[in-house]
């Protein structure tokens, strides 16, 4: 094809450009001047290097130029500089056009389309999970990933680190009295002091509630790390002015050095955390170091390695199944076992109770090989008996990292050869990709040569989800429950989730929703795409014997039969939040009626303009489906919720509670009404879609 004819087949649909030999552009399209910004006749003649953005280092452009000069296409994402200064992202093919006489590139041609939006969604997506939602400090799994690499620093330095828990004195009763808005606030001038207080490469976390940790890092040891913590616990000690009030409170710290207390990243944080119980026990407002002679953590540790040890050897560890469905089929599509420890004394041991302990030993590899072999022996009694269930089960790093863990699967597959090895799914954590990516990439491809499927579980609450999910060749993404709990609640797991979803759209992967208990949580994942869960509302985690009558009597929810054949459009996604907006607005409501903070201004109060539906409604609703008569019916109990609001208010102000409670009752009934007319305009934008 000539150059002509290039230029014809993509002119329409991607940006184009050609550049001579020495880098300098000779054409571009109308696309390519409409997302850099520049006119053609600013383009031609320059050098392609006019829109380097500076995010490549200098190797990368010498590679794509020792690939494209060498005659071959090159392939990749390119960030660009436009002409107003912002940033953008394109997928791009970059191929010398050959001359046929010389056999030497004469031009290069680009194609190339716009990825934005997906790299900004990433990003947001990356930093979320990450990041503390209220206060953007660190979370628990960026903490964890911080923590190991400036472990890893000090045992090739002769300085240490410090792990530092902090925890506000009296915080319960100053939430409790002046509101969860005003200690929200509180929280937030609270993460802003301590950030303030340490070194900028140092870091600070909140893990929930009023508990923080600080990572000090470079530190020469006690001496270097107590003047920090004095000087935190000084900062925070200082009065906060507050919307609904000014307060004063204390602060109590426990603090741990590494490699002084040598082991690992997760008992550091126990260590530090049993310093802060010694410093409140001790009277608050103070420090404590943590005394690794004292520790009696050790001995209860080889203790607990001891009883598991014994119960995997005399045949106390069992499996329980617990079903994944597809909801929108009714079809139950496989199990995931999960381990459950039967004490002969104590009863059923949940995993929690002895697994992270177990997991920061040797004995998981053990338990790993051994709830292998259990799931394909189950596998093998399944299959005899007419029954295709594949089977998850869930590795640990330490376990997936033993050097022959594929020569060991590949072994164990080998006893049960009526068993398809597809039938065997391995859920691993991002985790396990932080020792050497390079080398899970190659274990999990390994795995997959043998027939086995892997999913990444828990996916959103790891350490750099989006990087992982880039190089991990796994086939399904697990949305971790946490995030499915509050979906009905939560605008930004919604959010979040959403945005789940469309990754694991954009990068082919199929995607399986954990903890779904309730039908309409089940309905929501639907419409946004996510057709495959499990989960309490589903099914317990059951005994493997219990599993075929449970499949034979299994009914699916029939609300999900609803919407079995509609496929809901991510546009209209605006209208699924919209219904959370009005969920929080009775919520406050009723809140506010048994002394809570309202948290609504009064404009958001009474005019149903102003609340986050009434915005929606008026404006992006208005302009989408305006139309359509299940939309226009909604503006009249819309306008009852917030007179039925005003009158609560009015109500419980004059002290008049019984009345108050009274019109309450009468609000949820709206709610309802509000939420069976939001449901009704979803079918019927599925009807004419």
């Amino acid at each position: 094809m000539d150059t002509a004819n290039y230029r014809t087949a993509v002119d329409a649909i991607a940006i184009y450009s050609e550049t001579d030999l020495a880098g300098s552009i000779t054409y571009v399209n109308p696309k390519f001047c409409e997302i850099s910004g520049f006119r053609a006749q600013e383009l031609l003649g320059q050098n392609h290097r006019l829109l380097n953005s500076g995010h490549h280092p200098a190797a990368f452009f010498e590679d794509m130029w020792r690939t494209i000069t060498s005659g071959q296409v090159w392939r990749g994402d390119i960030c660009n500089r436009a002409k107003d200064g912002h940033l953008y992202w394109v997928a791009s093919v970059i191929m010398p056009l050959v001359d046929p006489t010389t056999g030497l590139p004469r031009k290069y041609i680009s194609i190339r389309f716009d990825i934005s939006e997906r790299h900004r969604l990433q990003s947001k997506l990356s930093f979320q999970a990450q990041h503390d939602v209220l206060t953007g400090l660190a979370n628990r799994q960026l903490l964890q990933q911080r923590l190991e690499h400036a472990m890893a620093q000090a045992d090739q330095s002769l300085r240490q680190i410090g792990v530092c828990f902090v925890d506000l004195d009296g915080f319960k009763a100053i939430n409790d009295r002046l509101g969860h808005a005003c200690g929200d606030k509180l929280l937030m001038q609270v993460a802003q002091r301590l950030t303030d207080s340490v070194q900028s490469n140092d870091l600070v976390a909140r893990l929930g509630g009023d508990e923080f940790v600080l990572l000090l890092t470079q530190l020469g040891g006690l001496t270097d790390a107590q003047p920090v913590v004095e000087r935190v616990l000084a900062a925070l000690a200082r009065p906060y002015t507050l919307p609904c009030s000014q307060v004063e409170l204390s602060a109590s710290a426990g603090l741990t050095l590494y490699p002084h207390d040598k082991v690992s990243a997760d008992t550091l944080l126990r260590h530090a955390d049993h310093a802060l119980y010694q410093a409140k026990q001790a009277g608050r407002n103070r420090f404590e170091f943590f005394d690794v002679a004292q520790d009696t953590d050790t001995s209860a540790h080889y203790q607990m390695l001891a009883s598991v040890t014994n119960a995997l050897k005399h045949g106390e560890l069992v499996l329980h199944y617990q079903p994944k469905v597809n909801m929108r089929s009714g079809q139950v599509v496989g199990f995931e076992a999960l381990l459950r420890w039967q004490h002969p004394r104590d009863g059923l041991v949940p995993p929690l109770s002895f697994l992270p302990l177990v997991e920061e030993s040797e004995l998981i590899i053990d338990i790993g090989e051994w709830v292998i072999d259990q799931a394909l022996a189950q596998l093998a009694t399944w299959g005899a008996a007419g029954h295709v269930w594949p089977v998850s089960v869930n590795i640990a790093a330490r376990h997936f990292h033993q050097d022959d863990f594929v020569p060991r699967l590949q072994a164990l597959l080998a006893r049960y050869p009526s068993v398809p090895p597809q039938w065997l799914d391995i859920e691993v954590l991002e985790s396990v990709a932080m020792r050497d990516i390079a080398q899970v990439q190659r274990t999990i491809e390994a795995c997959q040569a043998l027939g086995v499927s892997f999913s990444l579980d828990d996916f959103g609450t790891g350490y750099s989800s989006l990087s992982y999910l880039k190089y991990l060749p796994t086939e399904t993404l697990k949305i971790d429950r946490a995030f499915v709990r509050d979906i009905l609640d939560d605008k930004d797991d919604l959010a979040l989730t959403e945005a789940i979803i469309t990754l694991s759209t954009v990068f082919n992967r199929q995607v399986v929703a954990e903890g779904v208990e309730l039908a309409e949580q089940g309905v929501l994942l639907m419409r946004l795409g996510c057709d495959v869960a499990q989960g309490f509302g589903i099914a317990k985690p059951m005994l493997a014997s219990a599993v075929p009558d449970w499949v034979s009597h299994y009914t699916p929810e029939p609300s999900w039969g609803a919407w079995a054949d509609v496929r809901w459009e991510l546009s209209d996604f605006p209208l699924l939040v919209a219904q959370y907006d009005h969920l929080q607005w009775v919520k406050r409501v009723v809140l506010a009626l048994e002394g809570g903070n309202l948290g609504l201004t009064a404009g958001q109060l009474t005019d149903h303009h102003q609340c986050r539906l009434g915005h929606w409604y008026y404006g992006p609703g208005q302009a989408r489906y305006g139309h359509l008569p299940e939309f226009q019916a909604l503006e009249s109990v819309h306008q009852q919720v917030h007179q039925t609001g005003v009158e609560i208010i009015r109500l419980r102000d004059a002290g008049q509670m019984d009345e108050a409670r009274a019109a309450c009752t009468g609000l949820l009934g709206l709610k309802d009404r509000v939420l069976k007319s939001l449901d009704g305009l979803s079918k019927a934008v599925l009807r004419q879609g």
